[in-house]
């Protein structure tokens, strides 16, 4: 796969053709292998496995095989919920490679013939013609073409290649046909440098240095209690049979086991949600992302604008109306040509209800040498010569005022295509000539719902950037349209090095430039490294980013992206390197993706500062009691058979009714961690109440003691849910019923296991219902406690 090769009249001989495909290898891009057992057993490696294989070390280590057993059970399931998950997404490389399966006409031995794509080598001569995809890079020795390559640059503009112009793999013939010299194929074509940067643009997941974050906190606070407890015990001459046991319930209760899993189930449900609403997720983690997306770069064409040319303005002159020029423009068109230009003149024609000639008696085609259409018709008996095309050889030909460039400057001034239109007598010897009848402005409108788009986006704290590789005056114009704003950017801002105040220089009575080196609103001029690059800059700023497109050209900036999105009419290669895919035309479902995203951040996080609560709550009620009273509070069975009772059952929380937050969200664990303390001490207190009751009030003993601290753990854990998933008072918002019936389930089993004795010692029933009582008058006094703490510390 190489780059190079001399031009051949006659092209190559099979020798030669063998030699170069030895020498530079097939026209494909190599595909990456996926190693799926190497992938699932990376989701045993990480801050919560980790955790779970120590405690399974420890359980060996004291003799409690089937404790082991359960724990590694959590493991392997935590693993392959999220594998099988995130195994629906396609690799963009296969796609790409399945591109370059196309055949190619190539001259060999002095003939034509027709081979496999991936065959050609550079130096052959090939022969394209109407409708084929471009096998190679190739450079035009004979004939002219029109391309269409925005499948490859996302522009909506067609190309033009005479001899020695270019033409790039990947590219769609619109016109013409032509033969050429291959100049690159596989992986140094323009379709391979993109697939290469596709293949090594990689993103980590703030969803893992989130999970990252909250284990090592908990690990420290753990460490910190097993330190203490260690010291106690060499003063006290506590023996290491006693000893190892506590250590053992202190890191089961610490570690969040049903963590991953409530995440990975949340954002599945998330995904399932997103995809009745038109949006399909290919990376789990791009749901939880999107919620703190603060930046999205949106590409122009085929996202904000429609990816199709239509009649923006009509200037008439001599008197003409515009019905007239739109009539004239629309017979020097035909519908067979499949020309974009000649569809959105008789699309604005049949808009306008401007009815076509009587009768067209000639008609020839748009020609690149002469860059215009013509056309005779019959209009009140007599014949009429029609011309379309290029202002400046309308002009010319109607020998029109030099004053009508200036016109036609004015109306390209915003990036629009301009045709001139001009009628008159066909040739003939003292004939009149023709007349300018008029100018007609083309251009790629924004999509229907851009503008309301950007406005909910902003609404939602998310700003946004426009990013194209057209020219400045058209991505302008369109930005102002749609609302995003007007400051330019260009390429070489993103080439240069990141620093805290390399920012493009912007309009003095524009708005304060942010510090992050990213004051424009419009990047124009860019190619798909300057994409990659702006979104590298803009992570590297702290800014949490998002990336829309439909071409290829957009794959690995869309790979690179915290929330990659893909448009309904992206190419597959986009679709593949993109972690959400919009299935419905338009733009308005990335508003859903955001709302669900940010819905699913909300029962996140519940769930994590439950679980900080019940973890301070927990390792402090251990440590702290077995200081004051010299003995263990709970024992290793109930402490696990806490985990089920409240952990995994509050991963009903993965499915609760929440609302969204206004503004991008973010992961505060410090703010988290004091959160949870200010809620963990009450029921610290609570616990200890319940120990000593149990004990010296009731005397109960031990072991009951122990049963009836366990309830009291598994009802409050079941309490906490209930504050924390509301920042006001916990009554504003009905729960899901889902997790209202895991809640009661949950209560009744345990009732019943304690109550008869079952797995721990038995507590008469009467007790148990007290103590539910005396934790439901708990949860009220603290409710009103809750919410000034949480508006305090600022966690919504």
């Amino acid at each position: 796969m190489a780059e190079g090769g001399a031009p051949g009249a006659g092209g190559l001989t099979g020798a030669e053709a063998a030699a170069r495909l030895a020498q530079y290898g097939p026209n494909e891009i190599g595909q990456e292998r996926r190693h799926r057992i190497r992938e699932l057993a990376g989701k045993l490696s990480g801050p919560v496995p980790w955790m779970l294989e120590a405690a399974i070390v420890l359980e060996i280590a004291a003799g409690k095989a089937a404790e082991a057993v359960i724990i590694a059970l959590l493991v392997v399931f935590n693993a392959v919920l999220s594998f099988v998950q995130e195994d629906k997404a396609h690799g963009a490389l296969a796609l790409l490679r399945q591109r370059l399966q196309v055949r190619a006409r190539v001259r060999r031995d002095g003939r034509w013939q027709v081979t496999d794509a991936r065959d050609l080598v550079p130096g052959d001569l090939v022969h394209v013609r109407l409708g084929d995809v471009v096998p190679a890079d190739v450079t035009v020795t004979d004939g002219t073409v029109r391309a269409d390559q925005s499948v490859l640059t996302g522009e909506s503009a067609q190309a033009e290649a005479g001899p020695g112009g270019r033409l790039f793999a990947g590219s769609l013939l619109r016109r013409g046909e032509a033969t050429g010299t291959v100049t690159a194929t596989g992986a140094a074509t323009y379709y391979g440098r993109t697939a290469e940067l596709v293949r090594t643009a990689r993103t980590v997941s703030h969803l893992e240095q989130t999970i990252f974050r909250v284990v090592w906190a908990l690990l420290a606070l753990d460490g910190a209690l097993v330190v203490a407890i260690g010291a106690y015990g060499i003063v006290t001459n506590l023996p290491l049979a006693e000893l190892l046991p506590f250590v053992l319930i202190l890191v089961v209760a610490s570690v969040p086991v049903a963590l991953p899993a409530t995440f990975t189930l949340a954002t599945a449900l998330g995904a399932a949600e997103l995809a009745h609403a038109g949006v399909l997720a290919t990376r789990l983690s791009a749901i939880e992302e999107a919620a703190a997306m603060d930046l999205l770069c949106t590409d122009k064409t085929g996202t904000i604008t429609a990816n199709k040319l239509a009649v923006a303005t009509v200037r008439p002159y001599r008197g003409a109306e515009v019905s007239q020029v739109l009539a004239l423009a629309a017979a020097a068109s035909d519908d067979a040509t499949q020309d974009p230009i000649d569809l959105a003149v008789l699309a604005a024609a049949r808009s306008a209800g401007v009815a076509g000639p009587a009768a067209r008696l000639s008609f020839t085609p748009f020609d690149p040498a002469t860059k215009r259409s013509e056309a005779v018709i019959r209009q009140d008996g007599s014949r009429v010569r029609v011309v379309k095309g290029a202002p400046q050889v309308v002009a010319a030909l109607a020998e029109a005022s030099p004053a009508v460039s200036q016109d036609v400057a004015a109306m390209a001034d915003g990036g629009a295509r301009v045709l001139a239109v001009a009628s008159g007598a066909p040739p003939g010897p003292g004939g009149p000539g023709l007349e300018l009848a008029g100018l007609i402005s083309l251009a790629d409108p924004p999509r229907p719902d851009s503008a309301v788009l950007i406005a909910r986006l902003t609404e939602l704290g998310i700003r946004v950037i426009m990013v194209t590789g057209d020219t400045a005056a058209t991505a302008t114009a369109v930005a102002r349209q749609v609302g995003i704003g007007t400051r330019i950017g260009h390429a070489a801002t993103v080439q240069e090095p990141a620093a805290p105040r390399a920012r493009p220089a912007v309009p003095a009575t524009g708005p304060a430039e942010p510090e992050d080196g990213l004051g424009f609103d419009v990047l124009a001029g860019v190619l798909p490294e300057d994409k990659l690059r702006l979104v590298e800059r803009a992570q590297r700023a702290g800014h949490v980013t998002g990336m829309t497109g439909d071409g290829v050209n957009d794959a690995p900036a869309l790979r690179r992206a915290e929330v990659g999105i893909a448009v309904a009419t992206a190419t597959d290669v986009a679709k593949s390197a993109a972690s959400i895919v919009l299935t419905d035309p338009g733009l308005a479902n990335i508003v859903a993706a955001v709302e669900t995203g940010r819905r699913v951040y909300q029962r996140m996080l519940t769930y994590t500062l439950n679980k900080i609560v019940k973890t301070f709550q927990i390792a402090l009620f251990l440590a702290v009691g077995l200081l004051v009273t010299r003995q263990f509070v709970t024992t290793p069975r109930l402490v696990l058979l806490l985990l089920f009772a409240n952990d995994f059952v509050t991963m009903s929380l993965a499915a609760d009714h929440v609302s969204f937050s206004p503004r991008p969200d973010r992961w505060r664990v410090p703010a988290l961690s004091l959160a949870a303390l200010g809620i963990a001490v009450p029921w610290l207190a609570v616990s200890f109440a319940t120990f000593y009751a149990g004990r010296d009030v009731l005397h109960l003993g031990l072991p009951a003691t122990q049963t009836l601290v366990f309830v009291m753990l598994v009802a409050t854990g079941q309490a906490t849910v209930y504050l924390v998933r509301e920042r006001r008072h916990l009554w504003h918002s009905r729960p899901s019923t889902w997790m209202l019936t895991a809640t009661a389930a949950d209560l009744v089993v345990v009732l019943i296991l304690a109550s008869l004795g079952i797995l721990m010692a038995p507590v008469p029933l009467g007790y148990l219902l007290v103590l539910l009582g005396a934790v439901g008058a708990a949860t009220l006094i603290l409710d009103a406690v809750k919410v000034p703490l949480l508006r305090r510390i600022a966690v919504r």
